[in-house]
This record gives structure tokens, C-alpha cells and sequence, in this order.
């Protein structure tokens, strides 16, 4: 078995359902589907079970989060390569998975660009990524989940993703691999993949916590290059400011600011 798709899900049971959907509708079928639930209280279960001829493996279980749902999953699988599309995340229609897996030619990341869905304003928009990685790259970025295939090997030699990083464990893991480990990787300049931009790491109340859990990775392993994401994390709470005095500017030109005397 070449592929492995994996699924996570929590009370997501209409992303859910249109993760499966886009899955189990392509053309070719040459490869296996898990589902890891973790005890959903809601549909999901159901969901899942209307669709489980269609599903290799699937459980529903009580987890300690994002990662030990993802971690049960491949310890599962069985394909040489693996592909995480999450709950509410989709396969593009003509994703063209016999084309997906046939660029799989050894590489431990092949990573493709990806379809970004802005769920709060009903819009697409194309994410592009480089041909070279490496450290300073990582330190503002990572690579996109739902459209790049790990190599299973990779967790076997390397271990899996940490359970005590909570939101960006999958960051780590590429950074490390890439950066510490010297990793092959290959970049493939088109899209098969959606990524629904309102899942954990993108809410705005989880930044504070992704920028603690970036530092402390940081410092624990990169501690030469410690100064580079203190640098890059200085020039962006500058230009947060510069953005946030902009838009203080341009509503006082509207005179709606006078109430607060700015």
C-alpha cells in the first residue's frame, strides 16, 4: 500500500461528512482511509458508521487531543506514505490521487501548494510554498498539512509527533526532520487539497499560546539560532502595530473614533 489517508475528527460531524465525501468520491481508490474519532458526543459517530464500507479502520475513543488522535492513526496504517485531511478539510474534485501518489518517488515530504477556504468570508485563495527549506523558513511558516505526504518511515526513525506541543507539534516535527535531520523533500507547484482556515491553529485566541509553543521548541533545540525567531517575532509585533495605528488613522479620518478621543 502506497498511501495512507488519515482523518481526525471531534464534534465536527458536517466537516466530517464533507472530509469523507470528498475522500471516498475520487476516481481512483488506491489507497486506504482511517478515521480516528475521538469520542464525539454529537453525529459524527453516526456519520461515520453510514460511511464505514468506504473506511479501512475507524475508532472512536476518548483521546488527550489533537496529536494522540493523530499519533493512534499512524501507528495504524500501513501505507508507505501518509496524508493527513482533517475533519472539515477537503480533496479537491479533481485532486488526481494515481497523479498525488506517483510523485511519491522516495522523497521523505513531497508537499504541494494548497486551497486556503476563509470560512468567515466564503472565499478561496491559493497558498504557494518554496522549493528550498530551512530554518529561518520555518520560524515565520510551516508546510500544509492536508498536501504534504510523510513518508512513514520518517515517525518510525524519528518519533511521532509530540503529545505535549498542543496546536503546532506538526510545525516541530517538519522543522525538525528538515532542519535537524537533514531530511529529502521535494515541492510539487500545484493543488489537490482545501484547508478550512477555521480550525484550532488559525482562531485568534490560540496565537498567544502557537507563538509560546514556537518559543520554547525554539529554544530547546535551535538554541544558536535562538536570536533569528526573537528577530522575526520583534519585526511582527512591529508591524502589528504599525497595522493597528494605520487602521486607528484611517477610522478618525471617518470620525468614528471621536467618541474614544484619539
Amino acid at each position: 500500500m502506497k498511501l495512507s489517508i488519515i482523518t481526525i475528527n471531534y464534534n465536527n460531524a458536517q466537516g466530517l461528512e464533507d472530509t469523507i465525501k470528498s475522500i471516498i468520491s475520487q476516481s481512483s481508490q488506491d489507497f486506504e482511509y482511517l478515521v480516528i474519532d475521538g469520542a464525539s458526543t454529537d453525529s459524527s459517530v453516526d456519520i461515520i458508521k453510514n460511511y464505514a464500507e468506504n473506511i479501512s479502520y475507524w475508532i472512536s475513543e476518548p483521546d488527550s487531543g489533537i496529536y494522540n488522535a493523530m499519533n493512534k492513526g499512524i501507528k495504524q496504517a500501513k501505507g508507505e506514505y501518509i496524508l493527513f485531511v482533517n475533519s472539515g478539510d477537503i480533496l479537491l474534485e479533481n485532486a488526481k490521487i494515481d497523479y498525488i501518489i506517483s510523485q511519491a518517488t522516495g522523497e521523505d515530504l513531497i508537499y504541494y501548494d494548497i486551497d486556503i477556504f476563509d470560512i468567515d468570508n466564503n472565499t478561496h485563495r491559493l497558498k504557494t510554498y518554496p522549493d528550498f527549506l530551512d530554518f529561518k523558513y520555518f520560524v515565520s511558516d510551516s508546510l500544509p498539512h492536508p498536501a504534504t505526504l510523510i513518508k512513514k518511515e520518517l515517525f518510525d526513525k524519528h518519533g511521532f509527533y509530540s503529545e505535549n506541543i498542543k496546536i503546532i507539534s506538526d510545525w516541530a516535527f517538519f522543522m525538525d526532520v528538515v532542519c535537524l535531520k537533514a531530511c529529502t523533500y521535494k515541492h510539487i507547484s500545484e493543488s489537490f487539497s482545501s484547508f478550512n482556515s477555521g480550525g484550532i491553529s488559525s482562531q485568534t485566541e490560540n496565537q498567544k499560546l502557537i507563538l509560546a509553543e514556537k518559543g520554547k521548541h525554539i529554544s530547546l533545540n535551535y538554541k544558536l539560532y535562538e536570536s533569528i525567531y526573537k528577530e522575526w517575532l520583534s519585526n511582527r509585533e512591529e508591524l502589528y502595530k504599525l497595522k493597528v495605528a494605520a487602521s486607528v488613522r484611517f477610522l478618525k479620518k471617518l470620525g468614528l473614533l471621536r467618541w474614544l478621543k484619539l
